[in-house]
């Protein structure tokens, strides 16, 4: 049997974790693997990276496997309420808890308040109220506070380098 790389992040799991699961293992057995591992019990839930919807517990993990492996987030939250602000405007909608930073970014920056591409690449999502810049690929449900299903934002500049 082959082993197949499994990458997660979760709720109250922080830093990028790695473990191996056969390749006919369902993702049933990895939700229930991960939720006994970190402490999040039956209710939580497994969502591959950027997807909006948990993967269901019989589907095969190598289904949905690349070349190297795959990105799953554990949660009990079904969605995070995320709102961002930029100029005196906010911007609300709900993700999944594994959707990126950079896709709650673009999201936010393109789609909601008009930046051309360009724009948006001299802007970071910065927590609101601090000075905590999460890098790109960090999963937004790693970021809600205990007991919540919600994140805020501000859209911020980045500090341009002269010389």
């Amino acid at each position: 049997m082959k082993t197949i790389n499994i990458f997660y992040q979760g709720e109250g799991i922080t830093a990028l974790e790695h473990i191996e699961i056969g390749d006919q293992d369902a993702f049933g057995a990895l939700r229930a693997a991960l939720a006994k591992k970190h402490g999040l019990g039956g209710d939580a839930c497994l969502f591959i990276e950027d997807e909006a919807e948990p993967v269901a517990d019989d589907v095969t993990v190598a289904s949905k496997a690349g070349r190297a492996g795959v990105k799953v987030h554990i949660h009990r939250c079904r969605e995070i309420k995320v709102t961002v602000h930029f100029n005196g405007k906010s911007v609300h909608d709900k993700f999944a808890p594994g959707a990126t930073v950079a896709r709650v970014k673009h999201w936010a920056a393109i789609r909601k308040l008009g930046m051309t591409e360009e724009e948006a690449s001299h802007h970071h999502l910065q927590l609101a109220g601090t000075t905590v810049q999460p890098d790109p690929g960090t999963h937004i449900g790693t970021l809600v506070t205990s007991g919540k299903c919600a994140v805020e934002f501000d859209l911020v500049s980045t500090p341009k380098v002269n010389g």
